[in-house]
C-alpha cells in the first residue's frame, strides 16, 4: 500500500500530513506556514502513530512525494526509513497522464485527505490562540477521519 507526503493549510500554520494509499492519516505534523515542507520531512516519518511491520521483499513500504522533496537530503531521509521514494512532478505526472489515462496520480489521495480536514469548521478557519489546541483538534479531526475509514459491520448514525 502507498504512503503519500504532502502539506496544506491556512492562517498561518501549515499541516504536514503521511496518509496511506485510502487517505487514512497515519502521521500528522503542524508547524508555521514559514517553515519549508522539506525540513519537517524527518518529523514526519518519525510521527507515525501505527507502526507496520516489515514487509516481505516483494511488497516494500512505498513513499510518494511531489517535487518539493526531491533534494538529497529528502531522499537520504526517506531512504533510511526504509522507504522506495517515487518523488514526481506535476509536469511527470501530465506525461504519464498522457501515456495511461486511466491511471491517476497517487499524490491526489493526501489532497483528498486535506480536503477532508477543512471540512471541519473549527480547523479551516484557526480561531484557538495556543498551539496545543489547534494540534489536538488536528489529531481529534485525524482520528475521526480515520474511524470513518473503517468498515463496520454496525450501522452507526452520525448526528
Amino acid at each position: 500500500m502507498a504512503r503519500i507526503l504532502r502539506t496544506g493549510g491556512k492562517n498561518g500554520s501549515k499541516r504536514h500530513l503521511l496518509v496511506d494509499g485510502r487517505g487514512v492519516p497515519l502521521s500528522l505534523v503542524v508547524t508555521g506556514a514559514n517553515r519549508h515542507d522539506v525540513t519537517q520531512l524527518e518529523a514526519v516519518l518519525e510521527a507515525i502513530q501505527v507502526k507496520r511491520p516489515t514487509p516481505p521483499k516483494r511488497r516494500s513500504k512505498h513513499l510518494c512525494a511531489d517535487a518539493g522533496y526531491r533534494g538529497a537530503p529528502a531522499m537520504k531521509s526517506i531512504l533510511a526509513h526504509g522507504y522506495i521514494p517515487h518523488v514526481k512532478g506535476r509536469a511527470q505526472e501530465a506525461k504519464a497522464l498522457k501515456r495511461h489515462p486511466a491511471k491517476r496520480a497517487r499524490r491526489w489521495i493526501v489532497e483528498v485527505a486535506h480536503s477532508w480536514f477543512n471540512r471541519f469548521r473549527k480547523l479551516l478557519v484557526r480561531y484557538e490562540k495556543l498551539e496545543r489546541s489547534f494540534v489536538a483538534l488536528n489529531h481529534l479531526a485525524a482520528a475521526i477521519i480515520a474511524f470513518r475509514k473503517v468498515p463496520l459491520a454496525v450501522n452507526i448514525i452520525y448526528g
